[in-house]
């Protein structure tokens, strides 16, 4: 009875996480973040439906040890990836970068009719501060044009910072790159990589895989600002940027 009673609650347990995954993911996809990833929420939450039913039910003993003993090997390895990936991003998580930079790269994101998105105002807000702060520090804005932006991700970002005072000679656009191994790879045409200081301007969660892919595309004195991010998308960016720490170490990019 009492391990009828503990497959019950497990099978609570997991229906009751899969329901909180479908309203997550129906959050990220009201946000309009510009992007699909909000359906692996759903297949998050298809998973844990599963496990309710097999554990609420009692199935378990009609799958096949080896079968188990597999599943339990993966979900292991699934677990350890995401909590090794975000300890790695937690370590740049706070970088407030150095002072008197010489150049200081802002990464684009999404860029709605309205301007640029909650995301990129982020970053252009503390990029914009830094410059204030250090006016000899050149400014360099990231980003190409998606096929669901009404202009360059780069004329949107110097448009803003100009709205918010930082003279236009000092923000020089860089409007090719689809993404940030592009953002910085077409960047360095116009700094020096190995003897400029170069200060990448990012959203916190994206720091650690921005100065990776700087450090192996030849930037030598290099360093991370973070920008903040709303607490309520962090777990859904902290799962994507896990996602493409993955990707960058399969492709050799780290």
């Amino acid at each position: 009875m009492e391990v009828k009673k503990l497959g019950i609650l497990s099978g609570v347990i997991f229906l009751v996480l899969g329901i909180i995954c479908v309203l997550y993911g129906c959050l990220i996809y009201a946000v309009a973040s510009g992007t699909k990833f909000f359906a692996v929420w759903y297949l998050i939450a298809a998973f844990f439906f599963w496990i309710s039913f097999m554990t609420w039910g009692g199935h378990w003993g009609e799958v096949p040890g080896v079968l188990r003993v597999l599943l339990a090997v993966l979900i292991s390895c699934g677990v350890l990836v995401l909590v090794i990936g975000n300890v790695y991003i937690l370590t740049e998580f706070h970088d407030r970068g150095e002072r008197n930079l010489d150049t200081i790269v802002v990464l684009g994101a999404q860029v709605r009719k309205t301007g640029p998105s909650r995301v990129l105002r982020s970053r252009l807000d503390t990029a914009a501060a830094y410059l204030k702060e250090n006016p000899d520090t050149l400014c360099i804005v990231s980003g190409g044009q998606g096929p669901n932006e009404p202009c360059t991700e780069a004329e949107a970002m110097k448009k803003y910072l100009a709205g918010k005072g930082i003279p236009a000679d000092r923000i020089i656009e860089e409007n090719k790159s689809e993404s940030t191994l592009e953002n910085l790879e077409y960047s360095s045409r116009y700094l020096n990589r190995e003897k400029d200081s170069i200060g990448i301007v990012t959203n916190n969660f994206h720091v650690f895989r921005s100065l990776r892919l700087a450090k192996k595309d030849g930037y030598r004195n290099v360093c991370g600002i973070a920008a903040p991010s709303n607490p309520l998308y962090l777990p859904n960016n902290m799962l994507r940027e896990c996602l493409g720490i993955v990707k960058e170490v399969v492709c050799g990019n780290f």
